[in-house]
């Protein structure tokens, strides 16, 4: 070994801005800053890259990984290895180091000792941490901080970042704090010197700058989420903390006073309260909806488990919400800090009796935001609940998105009345009367002072008027006027996206936050010599885009990150006709799909379905 560490291996060609790197810490030790450093300035140096964090559900302790992608080609999912690690945990080590790949590469600090037997084609780069740290001079309470600055200088020098990418990301990252951003930089540039004097370059990976991506920004789906909301015009939100849905509510807070602040009052004109626990939250932003603000909460799958009752009164009282279920795996507590799309079925008919939802599916951060604020409208619109699906992948990590676009039309607040309004209307006003035939009746709200736009809101039986009744017919005919408006509400949602192959007989299919595996599946089918098109859903209920799509195919595989293929299941029950298509792939540990995953399985039940090799 040299003093580089590096295995005599064979030379191999050079891969330029195709790799994954997963840089092994433990939870708590600051490492989060260093993380995302290494992670924006591949942004800044015009490279696609994307970053998770997957981490444990305690607070201090346990092994947490960050994992970025770098592509030039543009394809940002997850992949089921790693090229290179930045080993600073001694007890995933041996585990960690199984996902590289000969030739893989493996930064480690200088308090992991190595195992006799490891795999010699791996390229080795030691770290002196402790060591640089004690020259440094760094303050016992500040180093888990510092060292973990001290690696993205070592990896950044060693892979080709440049200093002014590390010093735009770290300058983004402490903007307005001068006298911190000098000392995490000092520490970077002091791993960056070192490893320009001591590291002798023998790995295959390296990063060039690309040109700029212009009119993109990096964020997360929860911060897009409150931005959207915010610009849609949110007046009230109630919530109570739950991973992985806090961040959407933290990130509104965050914003509210500069972007919801009266100029005239200087008074903010939106109001978020956090209660007691999820029933207060759902019962509270009900009680704002009924009241005329535009309301919502956040929360995820336990919290909407308690919610049910509060979300059958404001389908049935026809009171517009929006709520977001950032979705974890379970059930029960299940695995709060993993991702998972277990609550499409649940959210779909979520209520006893005859109950049917709109749901809005966004798979991009660019969606979140456009949906945060069009959530708002379909509510007021439709008088319902409306709930947007994420997951903690799309809500909590980090992605490349274009700037978000400003709401391109006035809010629609839907059929609401006021004093002159009533006025027009002359005697005999039903807050559920179905005036105009298409099953959404007209209301009031708070503030209106004709003294006929009152009503009486009752979860009970009711009749036009809104008084109790138990009649049999009355109860029919309300119940079916509610179904009536939701049957004519799909011309409202977000259509499908469909991205064609060549003359493909196959057709897959996915939702949300699996879209960029399944982007780069579709490419890797076809290199594979499997032509496939593929449809994003991105609303239930269906629409006619998705039965054509559907019926021009002669199988449909639906891709999704749940056991029991429950976005298949009901593309069965609403598209019948076609339902003997339709074939479900099941991705269920918590992580996001790989586009390998996709192609494995798809190859292998076309082996099976077609009765020959693709």
């Amino acid at each position: 070994m040299t003093e580089s560490g590096i295995s005599q291996n064979e030379p191999q060609a050079a891969i330029v801005n195709e790799f994954c790197m997963t840089i092994c810490t433990v939870n708590g030790s600051g490492s989060g800053t260093a993380n995302n450093a290494l992670y924006r300035a591949l942004f800044k140096m015009g490279i696609p890259t994307s970053g998770k964090n997957i981490f444990p559900s305690n607070i201090k302790g346990l092994p947490t990984w960050f994992v970025i992608r770098s592509s030039a080609r543009g394809y940002i999912g997850r992949v089921p290895y790693d090229d290179i690690i930045v080993a600073m945990n001694p007890a995933t080590f041996l585990d960690d180091v199984t996902y590289l790949p000969d030739g893989g590469v493996i930064f480690y600090a200088d308090h992991i000792d190595l195992p006799e037997n490891i795999n010699p084609r791996l390229v080795l780069y030691p770290m002196p941490i402790r060591s640089l740290l004690q020259e440094a001079d760094v303050p016992r309470n500040m180093r888990s901080y510092m060292e973990n600055m001290l690696y993205v200088g070592i990896v950044g020098q060693v892979l080709g970042i440049t200093r002014e990418a590390l010093n735009e990301s770290l300058a983004q990252h402490f903007h307005g704090k001068p006298e911190i951003f000098e000392s995490n930089f000092n520490m970077v540039m002091r791993g960056f010197e070192w490893a320009a004097a001591h590291l002798e370059k023998k790995d295959r990976y390296s990063v060039k700058a690309l040109p700029a991506l212009k009119d993109c920004i990096l964020t997360d789906g929860n911060n897009a989420a409150a931005l959207g909301s915010l610009f849609g015009g949110m007046q009230f939100c109630s919530w109570y903390p739950i991973t992985p849905a806090s961040s959407l509510v933290e990130s509104a807070i965050g914003e509210v006073n500069k972007l919801r602040k009266d100029p005239v009052t200087g008074k903010n004109t939106c109001v978020i309260l956090q209660v007691e626990d999820e029933l207060a939250a759902l019962g509270a932003a009900i009680g704002a909806g009924w009241g005329g603000l535009r309301a919502m909460t956040a929360t995820s799958g336990p919290g909407l488990s308690l919610m049910t009752e509060n979300v059958g009164l404001a389908y049935f009282t026809e009171t517009p919400v929006v709520i977001w279920d950032v979705q974890r795996v379970g059930p029960s507590t299940g695995l709060p800090t993993r991702t998972a799309q277990g609550d499409l079925a649940m959210v779909y008919h979520l209520g006893h009796g005859d109950t049917r939802h709109m749901i809005l599916i966004p798979g991009s951060v660019d969606e979140c935001f456009e949906m945060g604020w069009k959530a708002f409208d379909l509510a007021e619109k439709f008088q319902t609940p409306i709930f947007v699906l994420s997951d903690l992948d799309l809500g909590m990590n980090q992605w490349i998105g274009k700037k978000f676009q400003y709401p391109d039309k006035q809010i629609d607040r839907g059929k609401l009345l006021w004093e002159e309004d009533l006025e027009k209307m002359g005697p005999g006003w039903g807050r559920y009367k179905d005036v105009d035939h298409d099953g959404i009746p007209y209301r009031t709200v708070m503030g209106n002072k004709n003294s006929s736009s009152a009503y009486f809101t009752r979860g009970t039986g009711h009749d036009e008027y809104g008084n109790y009744s138990e009649d049999a017919t009355n109860w029919a005919a309300m119940l079916n006027r509610i179904g009536r408006k939701l049957d004519r509400c799909v011309a409202d949602l977000p259509q499908p996206i469909i991205r064609k192959g060549h003359d493909a007989r196959i057709g897959i299919i996915g939702m949300g936050s699996t879209d960029p595996a399944l982007i780069e599946a579709q490419d890797l089918l076809a290199e594979a010599g499997v032509e496939v098109d593929y449809m994003r859903i991105r609303s239930v209920p269906v629409c006619d885009m998705e039965r054509e799509f559907i019926a021009s195919h002669e199988r449909c595989y639906v891709l999704e990150l749940n056991r029991d293929g429950q976005l298949c299941d009901i593309l069965k029950l609403e598209i019948s006709e076609y339902s003997q298509k339709l074939i479900h792939l099941s991705e269920t540990g918590g992580l996001p799909m790989t586009a390998i995953w996709a192609r494995d399985n798809i190859i292998a039940m076309e082996k099976q379905n077609s009765g020959k090799a693709n």
